[in-house]
């Protein structure tokens, strides 16, 4: 059949490539359209209650982790030239776009108590810019009155202070984000620079549009290093021009497909499918090789051209098809889990590595059959006497040195294992970040000022309309879980109504700071008229900024039952992170009673934390099926449960070894890291696979002598196992140059399993099937044959 195939390729090869070329233009042209996705709750799925409570959430209240933080340390900020500096960057941080809102000093007010209308009137504190410092500090002293600021614009012990800058919804989660966030950042770096101060900027839009930008460039620096070092990998081993720039073309037109696929779906780039032009280049470069690799073997044999394409076609057809179907289903399996980011993944990997499998038996013997027969330069590679003395020490390891074969192979595996059982699992917001980087060392600064900028949400629902008001009783409760978060290290200052009213109290008291708490039932028949018109307040004092303007329309619901309760906490990881979500979750229990109250814990933090845990467990999940699966493929292929036990053994080691030595060096499994297990799975399977099939195909022509066809099996597959292992690592490798620890982790733990996977199919795959090749075994190979 596979002969046939060749024969047909060649015939029909001016129509094959045309159809190949036609289709690779509609899918660039469907890939111009793609766009990124920075949607970390996407890797939930949609049927899990977390999700389900932060979508209602987001429904009652609007979207949570919209705010850009502004830090600034200064011990002069209340001198005229420096609050008249940070007056103005605040004023033209909100002239940027997308900007809704800022939450300063400068722009903070205060409420004046008018009592011939019993209503509040709010009224800005900061009169900027000041010619006079004495007019300052009295209003200085005004806003230091104002416990409602104390630990949400400053820390009076630090002498920091923070400008919160509130972002539009749509605009921040689309493409205009980066546009965005520049525009803010504009205004800051002319600050610095005329002011002196160095301000520190954080918050989950800023962490993920940057982030995020980041590693898009990253990437695409990646694809076009691994294009560049897979071309000079294979130029110096085939001394072609041709094959190099073939090889180029394939990986080429399979990262367009898999771009264009992408857009197809109505997939998104995620900072998972991000990596899958990447991957398309290394794992294509290998089935170039391995075709190469035979045409050139033949052809120096037999000197025909037409008859060495048909024969590579026929011999390779069969091996490069199982290789890519095992890579494939190594990736296909995510598509099986309940999270989207990775079932994106899955589909987009598993579907693009099989059409790579096509393009390559299309295009490689189409256009060989039209360029002139190799020359003797580009098959020197066949006899390279390096790789021929490093063959002969492996046959000999092979067969005459089994004993230590197995030990060096149980103590790597003890070694491995004790290493296992020290890995973590931990991940947190911005832990592939130097800590060198900006990103990372001003989110620190805000967690050591103002004890972070993560959201975390905590939605009280009264079971009742206008429960929250009925008596005083919820908003006690409230205060005091509110009270509970606020010792916590971990937690900054929370805000609820409760804020609004406990400011409008002090108010009341014509600004006593002793006064700044929750009303007494004796106080509700004096003040009532007050707090009632707070919620008409809010909406029209919305445009001077007032904090206290959203606290009723964006803390409360519309039927005043539910009430929101925002905090913003450190990056504590996903190991801390559910121990102080529990510990929340018990002092709610004991406060709110749930025969009266609901208490649900959402926000953005939450989701993280739930997302993290989705992708680490459901990649886990996910390679325990591709090995089931490839183990039934190796089954169907080779008919033989020694050989499937065989072929799954030296490619388990790898993967126990990178473990092990995440485990030693103290490599947390996440997201970014547990990838490698997958992608090196995949991977390492294809060399098995060769090894098996040629050792399978040139068994009965040697008599079914076992040592002999392991011997020219050997000699014949471990030159293009090697060339390919080397074109492997070096696309891998490159990714050590990432300023992300993740992405650094997935090339040099690539590169470390398919090294290790190497060593394993050359030398104790061998001696496997020598030890269990009795005559039972030989008898099923075959008939498998």
């Amino acid at each position: 059949m596979w002969y046939r195939l060749g024969k047909w390729i060649i015939k029909r090869r001016i129509l094959l490539l045309s159809l190949l070329a036609l289709a690779t233009l509609f899918m660039g042209y469907l890939a111009k359209d793609i766009k990124m996705s920075y949607e970390f709750s996407k890797a939930i799925p949609v049927d899990n209650q977390k999700y389900k409570d932060y979508q209602q959430f987001l429904k009652t209240f609007g979207r949570d982790g919209n705010t850009v933080v502004v830090g600034i340390h200064s011990e002069k900020f209340f001198d005229t030239a420096t609050f008249n500096q940070v007056a103005e960057l605040q004023k033209n941080i909100k002239a940027a776009k997308g900007v809704t809102g800022i939450l300063s000093v400068p722009t903070a007010v205060d409420l004046i108590k008018m009592d011939s209308l019993e209503k509040f009137q709010p009224e800005v504190i900061f009169h900027a810019p000041y010619t006079d410092q004495n007019a300052l500090d009295s209003n200085t002293a005004e806003f230091l009155n104002l416990p409602f600021y104390q630990g949400l614009l400053y820390n009076k012990q630090n002498q920091a202070y923070l400008i919160a800058v509130s972002l539009n919804d749509t605009l921040i989660n689309s493409k205009e984000r980066t546009h965005i966030i520049n525009g803010i950042m504009a205004p800051i770096e002319a600050f610095e620079k005329t002011s002196g101060i160095k301000v520190h900027v954080s918050g989950l839009p800023y962490i993920r549009t940057t982030v995020g930008d980041k590693i898009a460039h990253e990437l695409n620096y990646f694809l076009l290093g691994s294009f560049i070092l897979s071309a000079i990998t294979l130029l110096l081993f085939f001394r072609s021009i041709s094959a190099m720039l073939m090889s180029l073309a394939v990986v080429a037109m399979g990262v367009i497909f898999s771009v264009g696929t992408m857009v197809l779906l109505g997939y998104k780039i995620t900072l998972l499918t991000a990596l899958i032009p990447p991957l398309i280049v290394v794992i294509g470069i290998p089935n170039c090789i391995y075709f190469f690799n035979k045409y050139h073997s033949v052809y120096k044999e037999k000197g025909n051209k037409y008859q060495s394409i048909i024969m590579m076609v026929g011999k390779m057809g069969i091996v490069t098809l199982f290789c890519n179907i095992a890579a494939a289903i190594g990736f296909a399996v995510f598509a099986f889990t309940s999270s989207d980011l990775l079932k994106e993944f899955g589909v987009v990997a598993g579907i693009n590595i099989m059409v790579l499998f096509i393009i390559s038996l299309i295009f490689i013997p189409a256009v060989l059959s039209m360029l002139a027969a190799p020359k003797p330069i580009h098959m020197r590679y066949l006899d390279n006497k390096y790789l021929t003395r490093v063959l002969i020490k492996i046959e000999k390891w092979a067969f005459y040195h089994v004993k230590y074969v197995y030990g060096i192979t149980i103590v790597l595996l003890v070694v491995a294992v004790i290493g296992t059982l020290r890995m973590k699992t931990v991940s947190h917001v911005v832990d592939d970040l130097p800590h060198s980087d900006k990103i990372y060392t001003d989110l620190k600064w805000f967690e050591q000022n103002f004890n972070g900028v993560m959201p975390l949400e905590i939605v009280v629902d009264s079971k009742k309309k206008n429960g929250l008001f009925r008596n005083l009783n919820t908003i006690g409760k409230i205060d005091r879980f509110s009270g509970y978060l606020e010792r916590q290290p971990d937690v900054a200052k929370p805000l609820s109504f409760v804020n609004a009213l406990k400011f409008a109290r002090q108010a009341f008291y014509e600004g006593d700071s002793s006064y700044y708490g929750i009303l007494t039932q004796f106080e509700v028949p004096f003040m009532g008229n007050y707090i009632k018109g707070i919620s008409k307040q809010s909406k029209d004092v919305a445009s001077s900024n007032s904090a206290l303007s959203s606290m009723v329309s964006r803390f409360i619901d519309s039927n005043k039952q539910v009430a929101r309760i925002s905090v913003n906490m450190k990056d504590v990881g996903t190991t801390k992170l559910p121990v102080l979500l529990d510990s929340f979750r018990h002092e709610a229990d004991k406060i709110f009673d749930s025969a009266h109250y609901k208490v649900t814990f959402t926000g953005s933090t939450v989701t993280f934390l739930e997302g993290s845990t989705y992708i680490v467990e459901g990649l886990g999940e996910s390679i325990f099926w591709a090995f089931i699966l490839i183990a039934l493929a190796m089954l169907y292929l080779f008919k033989s449960t020694r050989m499937l036990f065989c072929s799954l053994i030296p490619n388990v080691i790898p993967l126990i070894v990178t473990a092990g030595v995440m485990g030693w060096l103290g490599i947390s499994i996440k997201p970014s890291t547990v990838l490698v297990f997958s992608v090196a799975l995949g991977i390492a399977i294809d060399v098995t696979i060769r090894f098996l099939i040629n050792y399978k195909q040139e068994l009965p022509h040697l008599n079914n002598d076992v040592d002999a066809t392991l011997k020219q099996t050997i000699t014949h597959t471990g030159i293009s196992i090697i060339y390919t292992s080397l074109v492997l690592v070096a696309g891998f490798i490159i990714f050590i140059f990432s300023q992300f620890a993740g992405t650094e982790s997935l090339g040099w733990l690539t590169s470390l399993t398919l090294a290790v996977a190497t060593f394993t199919n050359l030398v104790l795959l061998p001696v496997l099937i020598k030890s269990l090749s009795g005559k039972g075994a030989r008898r099923k190979v075959n008939k498998a044959k």
